[in-house]
């Protein structure tokens, strides 16, 4: 039963995706591995932004080519008639989408059809739908209508996003109208309700009371409720022990929003861009100008599958492993054939056909492992250059070491030097963090804004006006005690602030002169020494939460108290919505921040969830968006702005 608990994840919505091209039959989708009795159905695919965002972070074209897609398209576009081929829509259910589809079929655009929505469409546009339909004459061309329940973007298994921008802006801003506020509940409340379908069982409900997150976890109670009662069947009946839904607003902890991580996903995310498994790589020259590449992390990509969760060191020690492992198997497989070069295979060269055929069908693996590596040491010397440019490791020492007494001196020497690239933004950011875990004395918090207003004019420090204010409401209510207790974000101990300086001497000495030609050179030695000065790994308030609640036992009794207090909601239970919290213990979580998350939460959930010596969790991590720190810092900004 612990294997039904485990094998359970969101990437299940690929296998949901791939029946869907498939007509939503059984049977494999995979025309190279369809039964030659099949019949080969070739179809268009016609999408909208929603759905387009939905398989761009977990498909490629290759795999829609797989699927049979030959031609995929957005439905507000001009589309090429194809009258003999049958047409696929995965849309979102609006009144917009739908007379779309109305025109395209009076029109014979295409030849059968078959209509999939990103969510359940309701009872009267679906009803709207049928009666044009009927009008059109065109009824018997419409083969099929499914609610998907897709409207979620997954990026990784344990990983997900409802794309919906600046929630945490709109549910903070006094002027949202109490309509507008019901009506983002109720889109957020859509998006989990897809996921909880995706993952194939109902959850208890846990949440944070008198919030967004209440708001939220009230509404989906509801539509749990209602899809139970028509779809009580549907649901997986075999597990034992349910999953637990943890529901958070943002405010929980903001620090950690604008951390500066030593993660490699979360470093990627922040000097870079990753946005639904695309890495948008900035590369500036010497004349300041910049070029701007876009790499693909393929699902299958096995240095990101291994390391993306581990610190840079060990990231830049492994990409030399791996590079060295390639080009031992690769002289390997030269050498059995008695050519020199991998680009000499074919079906004719030497002599021995068993081998050049071992060769031949060698090729692609190692091809593509060639090409993963290479991308990967790109991004990796990229990033060491940018860390030098802008001395952002001395952000990260300041963050991790706030509560050294030596820390604000020298952070007010960190905001005088501006001998590197502009970093007024991450300066900025570091003053937040500062400001939100520690009390401050107010002339060091007036020299820091005098000095970030006289150096950088150009520097928004509306989002300072906003996080004072937040820090100000925070200690007027009490609910800063988590924060307290974890040391806010992933706080490490002052003790460690010897073993960190020496961390990050090394690193501005020895790492940032290297290049992408020179990468791997004498890196192993090096990054084996620097791993052993990482300061201890310790958890984030969010991860707090979490244990407190899925492992009561081993958590803290402030979590616990904190979290004694969150609402309590089963939906497959008649009559009242709640009862008293009941402190058990959960094999799997679902954790979901209203307000935006981060790839620090996420990974920092992931390493307490497979931490050694204790039983195996299975937690995913979603949010309203997964965002950057400087999009974080817009949307305070805006709010600050408010406070003129």
């Amino acid at each position: 039963m612990r294997l039904l608990v485990f094998c359970r994840e969101l990437l299940t919505d690929i296998a949901t995706l791939e029946r869907m091209f498939h007509l939503n039959k059984d049977g494999s989708p995979d025309l190279t591995l369809a039964s030659k009795s099949e019949e080969m159905i070739w179809k268009v695919l016609v999408l909208d932004s929603k759905s387009q965002a939905i398989i761009s972070s977990v498909l490629r074209v290759n795999d829609l080519l797989r699927c049979g897609i030959t031609v995929h398209s957005l439905i507000n576009s001009k589309r090429s008639p194809l009258p003999d081929v049958s047409v696929i829509y995965f849309v979102e259910p609006t009144i917009e989408n739908i007379l779309v589809i109305i025109d395209d079929l009076s029109a014979d655009k295409y030849d059968n059809f078959y209509i999939n929505f990103t969510s359940s469409i309701n009872r009267e546009l679906l009803e709207e739908f049928a009666k044009k339909v009927s009008i059109s004459g065109k009824s018997y061309k419409i083969k099929q209508v499914f609610d998907q329940y897709l409207d979620f973007i997954v990026t990784e298994p344990n990983l997900f996003s409802l794309d919906l921008p600046e929630v945490f802006t709109k549910f903070n801003n006094p002027s949202t109208n109490e309509d507008d506020i019901h009506k983002l509940a109720e889109n957020i409340a859509n998006g989990l309700l897809a996921s909880i379908i995706t993952l194939d069982s109902i959850p208890i409900i846990r949440c944070q009371r008198n919030g967004p997150a209440e708001l939220v976890a009230t509404q989906l109670d509801s539509k749990l409720r209602d899809y139970l009662s028509n779809a009580r069947n549907l649901m997986s009946q075999s597990i034992q022990q349910r999953p637990v839904l943890i529901i958070l607003d943002r405010n929980i902890d903001l620090s950690s929003m604008f951390s500066h991580s030593w993660i490699y996903q979360c470093m990627v995310s922040d000097v870079f861009h990753l946005k639904r498994n695309t890495i948008k790589l900035t590369k500036f020259n010497d004349d300041s100008t910049s070029v701007t590449k876009n790499y693909d992390i393929d699902p299958k990509d096995f240095f990101w599958g291994k390391n993306s969760q581990l610190p840079f060191p060990d990231v830049v020690e492994n990409a030399d492993v791996e590079l060295n492992l390639y080009k031992k198997d690769a002289q390997e497989l030269t050498n059995r054939t008695g050519i020199t070069s991998l680009s000499d295979i074919n079906n004719q060269a030497g002599s021995d056909t068993a081998h050049i055929q071992q060769a031949v069908d060698a090729l692609p693996e190692l091809t593509a492992r060639k090409a993963t590596l290479d991308m990967h040491m790109d991004v990796l010397a990229t990033l060491l250059k940018e860390l030098e440019a802008k001395s952002l490791d001395k952000f990260f020492e300041i963050e991790q070491n706030y509560n050294n007494p030596k820390i604000q001196s020298q952070f007010l020497d960190i905001l005088k030097d501006k001998s590197k690239r502009d970093n007024s933004t991450d300066k900025l950011r570091s003053f937040l963090i500062l400001i939100l875990l520690l009390d401050l004395p107010a002339n060091f918090i007036n020299e820091c804004k005098e000095i970030l207003h006289n150096e950088y004019p150009e520097l928004n420090l509306d989002s300072f006006k906003y996080i004072q204010k937040f820090k100000q409401v925070m200690k007027l209510s009490n609910m800063s005690a988590l924060n307290d207790q974890s040391s806010g974000n992933s706080s490490f101990d002052a003790n460690a602030s010897k073993n960190n300086t020496a961390l990050f001497n090394g690193l501005s000495s020895k790492l940032y002169g290297l290049t992408e030609g020179r990468i791997t050179e004498g890196l192993s030695s090096l990054a084996t020494g620097l791993k052993k000065l990482l300061p201890d790994k310790q958890q984030l308030p969010i991860t707090n939460a979490v244990e407190a609640i899925m492992d009561p036992t081993n958590a803290s009794n402030n979590s616990i108290q904190l979290t004694d207090d969150y609402l309590y909601l089963d939906s497959k239970l008649r009559g009242g919505h709640s009862k008293p919290p009941k402190r058990q213990s959960y094999l799997e979580a679902q954790v979901f921040v209203v307000g935006g998350g981060n790839y620090l939460e996420y990974q920092n959930l992931q390493e307490w969830s497979n931490s050694p010596n204790k039983p195996t969790k299975k937690v995913t991590y979603g949010s309203t968006d997964i965002i950057t720190a400087n999009e974080f810092l817009k949307e305070c900004s805006n709010l600050g702005r408010l406070e003129n």
